[in-house]
């Protein structure tokens, strides 16, 4: 089982400590590629310079947070834009909407929100957009109507740790977006929801993360003492998330696979 993570926060400071050990032990779990989550003015050249230490197994995502979005300035945009310059950085975000601890007052959300978008307009080849690596939390029908305003001029977007509603899910993949689980189904007490509706997800829009060093799944057993997430746990929401669809762990890690290398534009794996 070869899988890709698509979302782990890996210049997270928890993983200062072990971050190459990290690394070894995800690519002994079968997990042989990542994406590094850009999700600030700080971090977004943090990830990319962990993806150029590792050419053709990590990449990098480039964009601001709606938790950051107050230091969405027009020189952070200029920081985002010459990142995108590296082949190394996959995708536009993590940018989006969060309504549920708005740490960002909710215009400039908006606005920052709005500007990334743009990124991935101006960056489009042969006429399709960069992809888009995206957060929804608590403010769909605003995420929507930002959304509605780039109709036909964005690429593939995927909606990254999907925690939302039925009706929700059915919005995104009636614009043909993509969705990212996580262990968050794997949450007896906030997850069961997501338990019944994965299987209505086309297993060519379905790619999978641990958004480490966050959601680290209730049902691991062991328990990591330090409660860490990290990316060698992949397997696990994916044998949870295969049981859920009532596919085998082999179908939906290979059909997970296929699909992140074809939304990121990625190289085969040997």
């Amino acid at each position: 089982m070869q899988l890709i993570d698509i979302g782990a926060n890996l210049t997270h400071d928890s993983f200062d400590r072990d971050r190459t050990a990290v690394i070894e032990r995800a690519q002994a779990a079968g997990v042989t590629r990542m994406i590094i989550t850009g999700a600030s003015r700080e971090h977004s050249p943090q990830a990319l310079q962990l993806a150029q230490a590792y050419p053709g197994m990590l990449y990098a995502t480039a964009g601001v947070h709606p938790h950051h979005a107050a230091e969405y300035t027009e020189e952070c945009d200029a920081e985002m834009r010459a990142l995108h310059a590296h082949p190394e950085v996959v995708a536009v975000g993590e940018t989006g909407l969060d309504y549920f601890r708005d740490f960002s007052p909710r215009p400039a959300q908006r606005r920052a929100f709005e500007r990334q978008l743009q990124i991935a307009v101006d960056l489009a080849v042969d006429g399709v957009g960069k992809p888009l690596f995206l957060h929804q939390r608590d403010a769909h029908a605003d995420f929507m109507a930002v959304m509605r305003e780039f109709d036909g001029r964005l690429g593939p977007a995927v909606v990254h740790c999907f925690t939302g509603t039925r009706e929700e899910l059915f919005d995104y993949l009636d614009q043909d977006w993509y969705i990212g689980i996580t262990g968050w189904l794997c949450d007896e007490r906030r997850g069961a929801h997501l338990r019944e509706i994965v299987k209505n997800i086309p297993a060519n829009r379905l790619m999978v993360e641990t958004d480490a060093p966050y959601l680290l799944p209730r049902t691991l057993s062991p328990m990591p003492k330090d409660r860490r997430n990290e990316p060698m746990f992949l397997p696990h929401i994916v044998e949870e998330l295969a049981r859920d669809r009532g596919e085998t762990v082999a179908a939906t890690a290979a059909n997970a696979t296929a699909t992140t290398r074809a939304f990121f534009g990625l190289p085969g794996i040997d």
